[in-house]
């Protein structure tokens, strides 16, 4: 009922800045709550930053002061500012949008930060 495709990820230095955006289609009347998770290299899927459709927002420790996610619910879109990237930031980032009843994943896409 919803498609997520997420676009923004790339290679960028240590330091850098990205901006990842998930643009939802579909039934987009059923979102709640959207938010980006980030898978890196053998270690398990991790949740970065959610938002809910009132516009609550939260944050992993590790990104606190550094990312800040937002929500155009006119574009049906989130995005996921990155600012001052660091290596450990690597990996694939999800987008999820949760409805009442279940839950939606995009396909990814990879942020790769080097050092």
């Amino acid at each position: 009922q919803v498609q997520l495709v997420e676009s923004g990820g790339g290679l960028v230095q240590a330091g850098g800045s990205l901006r990842l955006s998930c643009a939802a289609s579909g039934n987009i009347f059923s979102i709640d709550g959207m938010g980006w998770y980030r898978q890196a290299p053998g270690k398990q899927r991790e949740l970065v930053s959610t938002i809910t459709s009132g516009g609550s927002t939260n944050y992993a420790d590790s990104v606190k002061g550094r990312f800040t996610i937002s929500r155009d619910n006119a574009k049906n879109t989130v995005y996921l500012q990155m600012n001052s990237l660091k290596p450990e930031d690597t990996a694939v980032y999800y987008c999820n949008a949760d409805t009442i009843v279940v839950g939606y994943w995009g396909k990814g896409t990879l942020v790769t930060v080097s050092s």
